[in-house]
């Protein structure tokens, strides 16, 4: 797999995560010996695509440095049933409390890695990108947003900070399609301006306004073949809503740039994965 970078708020995600479950203690936990020291194996037990790694050791080496984790697999790699992806191995107390945090942060990335990694094999071959979109699970965003790009595909904006898309609403708050692109322009000179339309008058009227991409929302695929033809190149093309594993090819091949898919963070299903301790 080719390197994807990590996002730089691991730490502080895990952290919320542990403390969300661990709140003033581990109450169950503390019946072991502080001397106890397990070793345990992680499972999966479905084919799919790894990802996570980094939270799960961090639940762990946040809660005790002492506890190793070697890991049989890396992110981005496909995993099969049965699999043994890692071993655990270090103080019980701190093995058991960080269990179940570790394994919701592996569970949950390789599943969005593991959708990413199917939708991208659909298109394969055609010169389009597949979006995640802003439709992630709270506090996951650069997580699930890392694990899209180790299944495959591609990030759109990270936030509201990093990029104009402007949409329906802003453009009834705006008063007309003109407007809204005018003012992006205006205060932002130097950011693309993204603009999402319905139907092909408005796609006409944002091409006219000068919008450097296009939103093209819930479009058939004859009206994105029209799309295409009216463009004629002047901006990128951006396909949404309604897309599926079904129907993602068809889109691809009507000659759009990009195609945007929600489900990618907000549909996701985890990964059956379990930890299993070792008899010593």
């Amino acid at each position: 797999m080719r390197h994807v970078q990590l996002p730089d708020d691991i730490g502080k995600t895990v952290k919320r995560a542990l403390q969300e479950d661990i709140g003033t203690g581990d109450i169950t936990a503390a019946i072991l010996s502080e001397k106890s020291i397990s070793t345990a194996h992680v499972v999966c037990r479905e084919n799919s695509v790894l990802c996570g790694t980094a939270w799960f050791d961090g639940a762990f080496h946040q809660l005790d440095t002492k506890v190793a984790v070697l890991w049989h697999a890396n992110d981005g790699d496909a995993i099969t049933e049965k699999m043994q992806l890692c071993t655990v191995k270090g103080p019980s107390k701190a093995i058991l409390s960080g269990e179940r945090t570790a394994l919701n942060f592996l569970q949950t990335l390789s599943a969005t890695a593991t959708l990413a990694h199917r939708y991208a094999e659909r298109i394969k071959g055609l010169p389009v990108q597949i979006l995640d979109t802003r439709k992630t699970l709270p506090g996951l965003r650069s997580a699930q947003k890392y694990a899209v790009r180790c299944g495959g595909c591609t990030n759109h904006r990270m936030g509201l900070y990093d990029a104009i898309l402007i949409k329906e609403n802003h453009i009834i708050a705006c008063g007309s399609i003109i407007e809204a692109v005018g003012r992006a322009r205006q205060l932002h000179p130097d950011i693309p301006v993204e603009i999402e339309v319905e139907d092909l008058n408005e796609a006409a009227a944002a091409l006219s306004a000068g919008a450097d991409r296009l939103l093209l929302d819930n479009f058939n695929l004859e009206s994105l073949r029209k799309a295409v033809n009216l463009n004629k190149g002047r901006a990128k093309l951006e396909a949404s809503g309604g897309i599926t594993l079904e129907n993602i090819r068809s889109i691809a091949e009507t000659g759009v740039d990009y195609i945007s898919v929600g489900s990618l963070t907000k549909d996701v299903k985890a990964i059956d994965m379990s930890m299993r301790f070792q008899y010593e």
